[in-house]
């Protein structure tokens, strides 16, 4: 770090004499380098300040524009290389907030240090709460459905849906999550973490995603009891004559929530795995389980 930080100077193209003073030093080339680099904002992830380091990497090149001397700017990137996590695809929007902060920092240093870090501990948890609904819970799972449907059916272009359906529209987000971050500062993100606007959003995006798991749970999961018996001169079927009549896919719905029951009593992915294979092994050999005709 210290020979990435040593190339900038005063009279660096990147921290122009006097940038210290003068607001709105952060330049289109310089927000399109942290943007790049906070694409790897998890890649040292680590249990004691998860990602906190890839924070500081992402901040470089704004502490670069910002600050002429070399102690400065080891002093400002110090600052954000504590405690950091957060939804990796909102982490943009804290960066440039951040950025925004800094520069303010470097214009007046009457102002506590310390602001930094406050401003990334209250908006790292409430944008989290909404990019885990919003990515995991909303775009992952619309863009999975669609594409596992054309993949199932052997057309190629489910893979691409999915590759292009999910990674598209979320680095045109956070690229945009930047800009707007670093553009309105700290007055944006506090205005909307202070209202109900948050908690909508975050309510509103958790009721689609349960949507779509559910519409992912009747469409994908198959659950068939191939056994039949006689009734009277005819035969009657456990799946379409019981089940079916009781709720299309139940049995589906039921295998859903035990899992889901079971991830909550603490089992291990992969435990869960192996007893599915075991239980569709051993319904097959008997005859309980069977493939929808």
């Amino acid at each position: 770090m210290t020979s990435d930080l040593s190339t900038t100077g005063p009279d660096s193209p990147e921290s122009p004499a006097g940038a210290t003073n003068a607001p709105g030093a952060i330049s289109t080339a310089v927000l399109n380098r942290m943007y790049v680099r906070a694409l790897s904002v998890e890649a040292s992830f680590n249990y004691e300040r998860q990602q906190g380091l890839g924070f500081a990497y992402s901040m470089i090149p704004a502490v670069k524009a910002l600050y002429a001397k070399e102690a400065e700017q080891a002093a400002a990137l110090k600052k954000h290389l504590e405690f950091f996590n957060t939804t990796p695809y909102v982490a943009t929007a804290i960066v440039g907030v951040s950025t925004a902060v800094e520069e303010q920092l470097s214009r007046d240093r009457t102002l506590d240090p310390a602001t930094a870090n406050s401003v990334k501990a209250a908006l790292m948890g409430p944008l989290a709460g909404i990019g885990d609904s919003l990515y995991w819970g909303t775009i992952r799972l619309l863009v999975t459905g669609i594409g596992v449907s054309l993949a199932m059916a052997g057309n190629i272009l489910g893979p691409i849906i999915f590759f292009l359906g999910f990674n598209i529209p979320v680095q045109a987000l956070s690229y945009l999550y930047l800009r707007s971050g670093y553009r309105f500062g700290t007055k944006l993100l506090a205005r909307i973490s202070g209202s109900d606007a948050m908690a909508s959003l975050t309510y509103g995006a958790g009721i689609v995603g349960l949507m779509v798991i559910g519409g992912l749970t009747a469409s994908l999961v198959s659950i068939h009891v191939p056994i039949e018996f006689e009734v009277g001169e005819g035969t009657s079927s456990i799946q379409t004559d019981v089940l079916d009549g009781i709720m299309p896919g139940i049995l589906a719905l039921g295998a859903f929530w035990l899992i889901y029951w079971l991830l909550g009593k603490g089992w291990k992915t992969t435990w869960l795995l192996l007893a599915i294979f075991g239980v569709g092994l051993i319904g097959a050999f008997t005859g309980v389980l069977g493939v929808a005709s």
